[in-house]
């Protein structure tokens, strides 16, 4: 697939695409004849991997470490294992700070939505 092809699958710029391959957050995509990237389907799967993590919010120096462990081969198993762990952890706590939040938010859009009542209430009153 080309770069461009790739971008609108994944809804990624090219120009990130080709961040993430610079700064090794994806393998180094094989190019073509003519210097185009040439992404194969586990490239393609990278790119999703990558653009899931980021988008629960893991930093990107995690996933480079993780890419690179990658690379280094099956010794770095249970380095990538215990990377992800804590990650998850990680993650399962700001969803949590995120569902206190949401609840905090639910709360005070409830106590306005009650405010407008109580003013239309007023002004039906004050209309009779």
């Amino acid at each position: 697939m080309t770069i461009s092809e790739v971008s609108e699958k994944f809804d990624i710029s090219q120009d990130t695409l080709r961040y993430y391959e610079r700064i090794g957050l994806i393998p180094r995509v094989n190019r073509n004849k003519s210097g185009m990237r040439d992404y194969t389907e586990e490239d393609c799967n990278w790119v999703e991997f990558i653009k899931c993590m980021r988008g629960a919010g893991l930093p990107i120096e995690v996933l480079i470490e993780y890419v690179g462990l990658f690379q280094q081969g099956a010794e770095t198993v249970e380095a990538r294992k215990g990377l992800l762990i804590e990650q998850r952890k990680q993650l399962i706590a700001r969803m949590e700070d995120m569902k206190k939040t949401l609840e905090r938010l639910e709360y005070k859009i409830a106590r306005y939505e009650q405010a407008v009542v109580v003013k239309e209430k007023e002004l039906k009153k004050s209309e009779n």
